[in-house]
């Protein structure tokens, strides 16, 4: 897979010194993922006429950076997760402190690539960077993380649960389809009908990713199943029920591929993925 190899081409490799951090690294790297938030990058850029190897290394980038935050997630302090894609969650193979110096290197690594990639006659390098550190931030990323943790085991709105799931999911992946769409130069008018669909995708994810969660196994799930509930966590099946939440996610969908008719023909990849995801609870 053309991702694959170019995140190989970006990280140090696994024997690089000291070799433990960069094994780590790698673990979790490729450890079995969709891709999707690089699938929706490049698919991104497909559809405003751009060519995948200016959108890779943005591609990369944001999945270097949704990979460590699943690491840090994962931890006993955050979820306590011992299993991420049917494999040992990198705490459980390399201890808590490397699983965190991991995520911590992912991070920094996302900014490495980015920093080396080029600008484009509308989007400045500076824009580049400030849409990844925006979206991996206080204000975003991280704030969705620390409302999540504070949230658990209390009663709290849908409008506060939206609040973690615009941050915690939608955020990075409303980023990817952006920074796919500024690696073609695309005009304001593609960029906002890309950030309305990659939001609405991104919540529309999460919700799914909620109703999984008590309606598949572990082995379907390549994760802990119930662990939402077990912590005590508030999510939509929970608060309004699992049909009024796929009523939801339907929603959210259909305003996503509403988004991308001015593309005409050429937003097929990203009518495709969205459609993937709103099915996989089927």
């Amino acid at each position: 897979m053309a991702v694959n190899a170019a995140l190989g081409r970006f990280l140090p490799s696994s024997a690089t010194k000291p070799a433990t951090i960069h094994k780590a690294m790698h673990y979790s790297l490729f450890a079995g993922g969709k891709r999707m938030r690089p699938a929706l990058c490049l698919a991104a850029a497909a559809a405003c006429g751009g060519k995948e190897q200016e959108a890779m290394p943005l591609a990369c980038a944001v999945e270097c950076i949704h990979t460590y935050s699943l690491i840090h997630d994962d931890l006993p302090a955050m979820d306590n997760d011992d299993y991420r894609r049917g494999k040992l969650t990198n705490h459980k193979v390399f201890g808590e402190g490397i699983a965190v110096l991991a995520g911590d290197a992912l991070l920094t690594q996302a900014f490495e690539i980015a920093a080396k990639c080029r600008s484009w006659p509308r989007y400045s390098h500076q824009d580049i960077i400030l849409e990844l550190a925006k979206a991996s931030g206080s204000l975003q990323l991280i704030a969705g993380q620390v409302a999540d943790l504070e949230g658990e085991g209390k009663k709290i709105s849908v409008s506060q649960l939206k609040y973690i799931h615009e941050r915690k999911t939608s955020a990075l992946l409303c980023c990817a389809v952006r920074l796919g769409g500024m690696s073609a130069n695309c005009t304001a008018v593609q960029l906002k009908a890309l950030t309305d669909f990659g939001y609405n995708v991104g919540l529309a994810f999460q919700i799914i990713d909620d109703i999984l969660d008590v309606t598949q196994t572990s082995e379907q799930l390549g994760k802990t199943a119930g662990k939402d509930t077990a912590a005590q966590k508030a999510t939509y099946p929970a608060i309004i029920g699992l049909e009024k939440s796929r009523r939801i996610a339907t929603q959210l969908t259909e305003r996503a591929f509403a988004a991308l008719k001015i593309f005409g023909g050429k937003a097929v990849a990203l009518e495709a993925l969205a459609t993937y995801l709103l099915q996989r609870d089927k």
